[in-house]
Protein backbone atom coordinates (compact mmCIF):
# COMPACT_ATOMS: atom_id res chain seq x y z
CA UNK A 1 0.00 0.00 0.00
CA UNK A 2 2.73 2.53 1.12
CA UNK A 3 5.01 1.62 -2.19
CA UNK A 4 1.72 2.25 -4.15
CA UNK A 5 1.02 5.75 -2.69
CA UNK A 6 4.83 6.58 -3.20
CA UNK A 7 4.15 5.42 -6.74
CA UNK A 8 0.77 8.21 -6.87
CA UNK A 9 2.66 10.66 -5.32
CA UNK A 10 6.00 10.99 -7.23
CA UNK A 11 3.12 10.96 -10.55
CA UNK A 12 1.34 14.10 -8.50
CA UNK A 13 4.61 15.72 -8.33
CA UNK A 14 6.17 15.80 -12.13
CA UNK A 15 2.64 17.04 -13.02
CA UNK A 16 2.94 19.83 -10.43
CA UNK A 17 6.02 20.52 -11.73
CA UNK A 18 5.11 20.04 -15.27
CA UNK A 19 1.92 22.39 -14.29
CA UNK A 20 3.51 25.61 -13.21
CA UNK A 21 6.19 25.86 -15.53
CA UNK A 22 3.62 25.78 -18.00
CA UNK A 23 2.21 28.74 -16.60
CA UNK A 24 3.03 32.37 -17.47
CA UNK A 25 5.10 34.57 -15.24
CA UNK A 26 4.43 38.03 -14.29
CA UNK A 27 8.03 39.42 -14.28
CA UNK A 28 8.70 37.36 -17.75
CA UNK A 29 8.98 35.00 -20.00
CA UNK A 30 8.27 31.59 -18.37
CA UNK A 31 8.40 28.42 -20.12
CA UNK A 32 4.67 28.89 -21.24
CA UNK A 33 5.74 31.55 -23.66
CA UNK A 34 4.59 35.26 -23.58
CA UNK A 35 3.43 34.90 -26.91
CA UNK A 36 4.90 33.29 -29.79
CA UNK A 37 5.66 29.98 -29.05
CA UNK A 38 4.68 27.55 -25.92
CA UNK A 39 1.24 26.95 -25.51
CA UNK A 40 -0.11 29.97 -26.78
CA UNK A 41 -2.76 28.33 -29.42
CA UNK A 42 -4.27 25.51 -27.16
CA UNK A 43 -6.52 28.28 -25.50
CA UNK A 44 -6.77 31.61 -25.07
CA UNK A 45 -4.61 33.70 -22.56
CA UNK A 46 -7.56 34.00 -19.35
CA UNK A 47 -8.93 30.49 -20.17
CA UNK A 48 -5.43 29.23 -19.57
CA UNK A 49 -4.47 30.72 -16.64
CA UNK A 50 -7.96 29.71 -15.18
CA UNK A 51 -7.52 26.09 -15.86
CA UNK A 52 -3.68 25.83 -14.89
CA UNK A 53 -4.25 27.78 -11.65
CA UNK A 54 -7.23 25.01 -11.25
CA UNK A 55 -4.73 22.15 -12.19
CA UNK A 56 -1.97 23.96 -9.79
CA UNK A 57 -4.69 24.56 -7.04
CA UNK A 58 -5.69 20.35 -7.08
CA UNK A 59 -2.54 19.29 -7.48
CA UNK A 60 -0.76 20.86 -4.58
CA UNK A 61 -3.87 19.35 -2.44
CA UNK A 62 -3.12 16.35 -3.96
CA UNK A 63 0.30 16.69 -3.16
CA UNK A 64 -0.20 17.48 0.77
CA UNK A 65 -2.67 14.68 1.12
CA UNK A 66 -0.23 12.53 -0.12
CA UNK A 67 2.10 14.03 1.58
CA UNK A 68 0.10 13.64 4.75
CA UNK A 69 -0.76 9.90 4.24
CA UNK A 70 2.91 8.86 3.93
CA UNK A 71 4.03 10.02 6.69
CA UNK A 72 1.00 9.21 9.13
CA UNK A 73 1.59 5.43 7.66
CA UNK A 74 5.21 5.82 8.11
CA UNK A 75 4.61 6.68 12.01
CA UNK A 76 2.40 3.52 12.44
CA UNK A 77 5.21 1.63 10.84
CA UNK A 78 8.01 2.85 13.12
CA UNK A 79 6.67 3.08 16.23
CA UNK A 80 8.89 3.13 19.23
CA UNK A 81 8.70 -0.22 21.62
CA UNK A 82 9.28 0.45 25.44
CA UNK A 83 12.09 -1.89 26.85
CA UNK A 84 9.82 -1.82 29.93
CA UNK A 85 7.46 -3.95 27.88
CA UNK A 86 10.09 -6.74 27.10
CA UNK A 87 10.65 -7.64 30.16
CA UNK A 88 14.18 -9.08 31.69
CA UNK A 89 15.94 -12.41 31.03
CA UNK A 90 15.49 -14.11 33.84
CA UNK A 91 18.51 -16.56 34.39
CA UNK A 92 18.03 -20.53 33.57
CA UNK A 93 15.97 -22.42 36.05
CA UNK A 94 14.60 -18.85 37.99
CA UNK A 95 10.74 -17.92 36.55
CA UNK A 96 10.80 -13.96 35.46
CA UNK A 97 9.69 -11.79 38.51
CA UNK A 98 6.79 -9.69 37.91
CA UNK A 99 6.93 -6.48 39.00
CA UNK A 100 4.37 -5.52 41.46
CA UNK A 101 3.03 -1.82 42.60
CA UNK A 102 5.52 -0.98 45.67
CA UNK A 103 8.62 -2.86 43.21
CA UNK A 104 9.24 -0.34 40.85
CA UNK A 105 12.39 0.29 39.01
CA UNK A 106 13.71 3.13 41.11
CA UNK A 107 13.60 0.24 43.85
CA UNK A 108 15.09 -2.46 41.89
CA UNK A 109 18.17 -0.46 40.51
CA UNK A 110 18.94 0.29 44.20
CA UNK A 111 18.47 -3.58 45.12
CA UNK A 112 20.76 -4.23 42.29
CA UNK A 113 23.33 -1.28 43.62
CA UNK A 114 23.70 -2.75 47.45
CA UNK A 115 24.33 -5.89 45.93
CA UNK A 116 27.40 -4.90 43.73
CA UNK A 117 30.58 -5.26 45.19
CA UNK A 118 32.64 -1.87 46.69
CA UNK A 119 35.42 -1.71 44.52
CA UNK A 120 36.93 1.14 43.49
CA UNK A 121 36.79 2.12 39.37
CA UNK A 122 39.83 1.07 37.34
CA UNK A 123 41.61 4.34 36.60
CA UNK A 124 41.87 4.90 32.45
CA UNK A 125 45.69 4.48 31.56
CA UNK A 126 47.07 7.59 30.08
CA UNK A 127 48.10 7.71 26.41
CA UNK A 128 51.16 8.70 25.56
CA UNK A 129 51.39 11.62 23.24
CA UNK A 130 54.45 11.53 21.23
CA UNK A 131 56.45 15.06 22.24
CA UNK A 132 58.21 17.45 19.62
CA UNK A 133 61.86 18.23 20.60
Amino acid sequence: MQTVLIVVHLIIVLALIGVVLLQRSEGGLGLGGGGGGGVAGFMTGRGQANALTRATAILAALFFTTSMLLAVMSHRSAAPKSILDTGASAPAGQPAKQPTGADNLLDTLRQQQDRAPATAPAQPAVPEAPQSR
